[in-house]
C-alpha cells in the first residue's frame, strides 16, 4: 500500500473538461492541502475548503506547471472565453488574490503562489501526486461531522463555565442581582400601595 502513496513525477496536464489529457493521479498534495481532481475539492487537513470556480481553475492552471511561469495571458484564456468582455488584468489579480486567501498565502512571502513581475505567476510549493486518498481523509468517517477540534472546543467551554461558576466574582454578581431584584420588587410594592 505504501507504494501507492509514493510521490509521482509532476508531468504537465490539463484537468479541464475541454482537454483529453488527465492528471497523473486522482490527488495532488501540497503543504497541508490536498486537491481531489475527480470531486474537484480542495481539502486542508482533511476539511473541505470552499473554492469558487474561477479560483479553482486558476489553481489548476498553476498546478499544471509547478515551478514554471504561468503568464497572465494564459490565465485569462483559461478563465474567460475570448468573447467575454471583462477587465482581464483586474480580474486575474482578484482571482489570484482570492486563491492566496484560500491558501493562507502572502504575496510578500509566498509559500504557494509567487508573482513574477510583468509576466505572471508561479506555483512554488513542492507537490506530489497520489493515487490513494491522503491519510487524514482516508481515516475520517464520511458521516462524522464531530471532530477532535470541536471536542476540544467543547471541553474548553465547559472548563471555562466551571471556572466562572466557582469564581468569587460570579457569586458576588449573582448575589447583587438577587438583592437588586428584591429591592426593585419592594419599590414596586410600595409604589403600588401608595396610590391606593
Amino acid at each position: 500500500m505504501s507504494s501507492q502513496l509514493a510521490p509521482m513525477p509532476s508531468p504537465q496536464f490539463t484537468a479541464s473538461a475541454e482537454s483529453a489529457l488527465a492528471p497523473p493521479a486522482r490527488y495532488v498534495r501540497f503543504g497541508s492541502f490536498h486537491l481531489d481532481f475527480r470531486k474537484e475539492e480542495l481539502l486542508k487537513d482533511g476539511t473541505r475548503v470552499k473554492l469558487q470556480g474561477k479560483v479553482y481553475q486558476a489553481l489548476l492552471a498553476l498546478l499544471e506547471k509547478p515551478g514554471e511561469v504561468v503568464t497572465r495571458e494564459a490565465l485569462c484564456k483559461r478563465l474567460w472565453p475570448s468573447d467575454t468582455h471583462v477587465n482581464y488584468d483586474a480580474n486575474v489579480n482578484t482571482t489570484v488574490n482570492k486563491l492566496r486567501q484560500v491558501l493562507g498565502d502572502s504575496p510578500d512571502q509566498p509559500v504557494f503562489v509567487d508573482t513574477i513581475p510583468r509576466k505572471g505567476y508561479s506555483f512554488v510549493a513542492a507537490i506530489e501526486y497520489l493515487n490513494q486518498p491522503p491519510p487524514q481523509q482516508a481515516e475520517k468517517p464520511e458521516g462524522s461531522s464531530f471532530s477532535a477540534a470541536q471536542a476540544a472546543s467543547g471541553e474548553s467551554k465547559s472548563s471555562l463555565l466551571r471556572a466562572a461558576l466557582s469564581s468569587k466574582w460570579f457569586a458576588a454578581g449573582v448575589i447583587s442581582l438577587v438583592v437588586a431584584g428584591m429591592l426593585f420588587g419592594a419599590a414596586l410594592m410600595l409604589y403600588s400601595h401608595r396610590g391606593i
